[in-house]
């Protein structure tokens, strides 16, 4: 017994260095293989395949199908006296219209909101800096890090100092951009580029003025209406043509204010309240005036927040959901209906000259019109219809009072590049004192009387 032990010790000892053997083999091959499959992964040659045409061309086929059904079905949905505005153009237009626009601008807009690491954002926005021109030396906020995401950096706010208020002018810029158009509205058409034009009417009443069906009602609110049966009012009150100015000033805050403490009084049909804003529209111009209108287009890399461009009164503000196609000089030349069909917010009143109104236009990947003193607008949501949204800006008390603005005043911001259209009733002998094409300033100087 005794002979045999130490040979089983030996067996043993011999069994358990072949097994650290392997095993030290078998990770030094793994590591070995590893190193090679990183090395060739290193040295070979990335071979881009472009997936073909036919795929795209498919896709594109089925998305234009499915969005031609939606139309036809909306069509059959309305009455035979409804204008409907239709996607007409080249074919890249049509294209564009086969895209899922909206969903891409949100998420566009959800990943602008994502908070960077601090440690990208001083290259991050000196490379979009870079890119499309933006003067850093204006930022209010010098220090790059104070933008938590893309979208607080394109609404970032300048120094006052920066945007000086021409004070002799009527009329003046209401955001950094270049001019795509201006003059004077003639068969109420709005001039848009390349001889192309689209309707005052539809601008500011919507693209299907008639159509309305049971369950897509416009919402208008009024904070105090609940007491406008017990009181004697004509059109020209209802509509504030008679209304005193209030001391209420308008918020230049960055983000909406609350200031609408009550809740909704009054939900009716849209159809009321569009033909009396029609009847007013159609009996503009008033006596010595003429319409006219500007059209500004903000690049992606121009200061993001426009200002009142004169000292008016807002009455109305009137949202419709809409497309989101991109408002760049080349798509307004290509789709004369661009304005119209796109999401807008259609801000409506008066100044010392008669009828004006200012209407913010989304575009692509622009998540959100944010109106600084309306904080129940909500743009590019999920959830919308095709009906649009008005709320009067009011109070019920007397004369119907709105929203004040002075010239120069913060109106309201949106993400990325956008367009802003003027439409206002003035004198014969007011003129343009700008150029098309060229660009201006918040508070320049664009006409005068």
């Amino acid at each position: 017994m005794n002979y045999h032990q130490p040979l089983r010790l030996r067996q043993l000892l011999t069994i358990t260095n072949r097994r650290q053997s392997i095993s030290f083999y078998s990770t030094s091959t793994n590591q070995n293989k590893f190193n090679q499959l990183k090395l060739r992964l290193k040295n070979t040659k990335t071979n881009w395949k472009p997936i073909p045409i036919w795929i795209g061309a498919s896709l594109l086929g089925v998305l234009t199908y499915i969005k031609k059904n939606q139309s036809t079905q909306e069509e059959e949905q309305s009455t035979t006296n409804d204008r409907t505005v239709k996607i007409e153009g080249p074919w890249q237009v049509h294209v564009l219209g086969a895209l899922p626009l909206r969903s891409i601008s949100r998420i566009y807009g959800l990943l602008n909101s994502y908070t960077l690491p601090i440690w990208a954002r001083v290259p991050g926005y000196k490379f979009y800096s870079w890119l499309f021109g933006v003067n850093l030396d204006e930022a209010e906020i010098h220090d790059l890090t104070q933008f938590k995401s893309l979208n607080e950096f394109f609404m970032r706010k300048l120094k006052d100092d920066c945007r000086p208020v021409d004070s002799h002018a009527i009329l003046t810029s209401p955001a950094d951009g270049k001019i795509i158009n201006f003059g004077t509205i003639e068969g109420r058409r709005v001039g848009s580029v390349k001889g192309l034009s689209y309707s005052v009417d539809a601008l500011l009443l919507g693209p299907n003025e008639t159509k309305r069906s049971n369950e897509e009602e416009s919402q208008v609110r009024d904070s105090e209406f609940a007491k406008i049966n017990d009181i004697t009012y004509s059109v020209e009150e209802l509509m504030g043509g008679s209304q005193e100015k209030q001391d209420r000033r308008s918020s230049t805050s960055s983000e909406p204010i609350n200031d609408q403490e009550e809740g909704p009084s009054l939900v009716e049909s849209v159809k009321v309240q569009t033909d009396i804003l029609r009847g007013q529209l159609e009996s503009l111009p008033s006596s010595g005036n003429r319409m006219f209108f500007f059209v500004v287009y903000l690049a992606p890399g121009d200061y993001h927040r426009f200002h009142s461009p004169a000292d008016w009164k807002v009455e109305r503000r009137r949202h419709f959901p809409g497309e989101l196609f991109s408002v760049s000089p080349w798509m307004a030349g290509k789709l004369a209906d661009l304005f119209i069909l796109n999401e807008r917010v259609s801000l409506i009143g008066k100044w010392r000259h008669g009828f004006f109104s200012m209407t913010p236009v989304g575009a692509t990947n622009v998540g959100s019109i944010l109106i600084n003193f309306d904080s129940e607008l909500r743009t590019n949501r999920v959830d919308m219809k095709s009906y649009h949204e008005e709320l009067i800006y009011t109070t019920g008390k007397g004369i119907l009072d709105g929203q004040i603005l002075s010239k120069g005043d913060e109106v309201g911001a949106f993400s990325l590049g956008s367009t802003i259209v003027l439409v206002f009733e003035a004198p014969n002998h007011f003129s343009f004192s700008v150029k098309k094409g060229e660009p201006v300033r918040v508070g320049q100087a664009i006409g005068n009387v």
